[in-house]
């Protein structure tokens, strides 16, 4: 175990918007891609579920589409963003992940025996999509419809169902796994539920553009990214200066094998211009010249 400082590195946006059927949340998506590519469609993509729905903003761009069709396993959805993240899609759009949601439930309801025994059949497969979306290398747009939600309460000894506000069509808490989450209503009108960019808490009701997409691509790039680590490393003149690095960073396996030629580089400068200072072995010796 290492204590290390924090460091603000860069970041693919892990996004949700929800909001009923109408409310706008394939446009809105469109939008904020095209922000956050800076124009460029060519490199986004939407994975399709809504029956083509996703080529009827073709006007707005020539952007990349692949439709699934049903059933909607979690496993088909992973398959899709891989297909995407060969082709080097800086965001992908999963319009949407609802469908999935309702692919797994159906199937629980199908399995025999102890039902709630059979969640544990569920809840890996549930788990791998979302990880696949945390986890991949570009921007994931995804979109969850939303439905009435209830409540049972009390009245004169009867349980009365009472309506509590619109609810996503997900697994409860899956909104806590992305970064940043638009409400939008009927209206098109959008506001954040969560926010761990602190770019729209507690920010009025508004309407998402292109504009939107471009301020969130910037809070993104406020940091570092492996390239800019990788250079750092490359720089590292002693031994001393490039663990201190490594203390921050050990935990990216991606640059195992540049700290590694780095210091084989700074050792071998050393043992260049004080041979007698080496062992045979490439460490230190501590005879007197």
């Amino acid at each position: 175990m290492n204590l290390r400082q924090s460091e603000r590195k860069r970041a693919k946006i892990k996004m949700a918007l929800q909001g009923s059927a109408g409310s706008g949340k394939t446009y809105s998506s469109l939008l904020l891609a095209k922000g956050l590519t800076n124009g460029d469609f060519s490199k986004v993509a939407i994975i399709d579920t809504e029956n083509g729905s996703a080529d009827l903003y073709a006007h707005l761009g020539q952007y990349n589409v692949l439709s699934l069709a049903p059933p909607f396993t979690p496993e088909k959805y992973i398959e899709a963003i891989e297909v995407c993240l060969k082709a080097e899609m800086r965001v992908i759009i999963i319009d949407g992940i609802s469908q999935c949601w309702d692919e797994l439930i159906d199937f629980h309801s199908k399995l025999p025996g102890n039902s709630f025994a059979n969640w544990s059949k569920i809840t890996p497969r549930q788990k791998a999509f979302v990880d696949k979306i945390l986890q991949a290398d570009a921007h994931i747009i995804a979109t969850m419809r939303t439905k009435q939600d209830y409540v049972l309460n009390q009245k004169d000894g009867k349980y009365v169902p009472e309506k509590v506000g619109l609810k996503a069509v997900q697994r409860d808490g899956v909104d806590y796994e992305f970064t940043l989450v638009f409400d939008i209503d009927s209206k098109h009108f959008a506001t954040a539920s969560k926010d761990r960019t602190n770019l729209f808490s507690s920010k009025p009701e508004f309407k998402i553009n292109s504009a939107t997409g471009k301020k969130i691509l910037d809070w993104c790039n406020n940091g570092l990214t492996i390239d800019d680590v990788k250079a750092q490393i490359k720089n590292c003149k002693d031994l001393e200066q490039l663990r201190l690095l490594y203390k921050q960073h050990y935990n990216i396996k991606d640059l195992e094998d540049d700290f590694r030629l780095q210091k084989e580089t700074i050792q071998s400068k050393a043992q260049l211009l004080n041979p007698k200072n080496f062992s045979q072995n490439g460490h230190t010796s501590h005879t007197q010249a």
